[in-house]
């Protein structure tokens, strides 16, 4: 076969394919196509970023609930605890869950005194009595539970390394106004 009929067959080839409603609707399948792919995944990695956060506000919860049940908590009960909220962020990879478990006391005068505190997996809170300036009540105390959780988007890990997530919870203590360690 010559060059020349070889190229005669493409070219009526293409031409033929070009005049065609399906070779056209292929054409613009193929250009929308990597569109769509693309807001399909910024979609999938929002919802999980979203999922993740209320899961880091969950943690916190979760674990200033079970401290503030007890007016004495154990190593133990502590350890639990913050192993609850790593198991609030349940079936994403925790590894990058961080806990500040702090009780505090409140002096007759209201000013605010750390009584223990537990962090696990990231850095202590900078000024936790700063953060509870609003809760000072004479002779009472809180627990304040921060979490932190860095979320890494599954498709655009190449756009955006992480999300660097923090929550902040308080709770009173149910049996005593402080919550203590032995």
């Amino acid at each position: 076969m010559s060059f020349k009929v070889l190229k005669s067959y493409f070219y009526s080839l293409i031409k033929r394919w070009m005049c065609e409603r399906e070779a056209l609707a292929a054409t613009e399948a193929a250009m929308i196509f990597p569109i769509m792919l693309a807001i399909f995944v910024g979609v999938f990695d929002v919802g999980n970023g979203i999922l993740a956060n209320q899961k880091t506000v969950r943690a916190s919860q979760v674990v200033a609930d079970l401290i503030a049940r007890n007016n004495v908590v154990s190593d133990n009960d502590v350890a639990e605890a913050i192993e609850a909220g790593r198991l609030a962020f349940e079936p994403m990879n925790s590894s990058a869950y961080g806990v500040d478990v702090i009780s505090m006391r409140f002096d007759e005068m209201g000013v605010p005194e750390i009584v223990w505190r537990e962090t696990v997996n990231m850095t202590p809170i900078a000024d936790p009595i700063g953060s509870v300036a609003m809760l000072q009540t004479p002779n009472e105390g809180v627990v304040m539970v921060a979490v932190e959780f860095e979320y890494e988007p599954i498709f655009a890990r190449h756009i955006i390394s992480t999300f660097d997530m923090q929550e902040i919870a308080f709770s009173r203590g149910r049996r005593s106004p402080v919550v203590s360690r032995e």
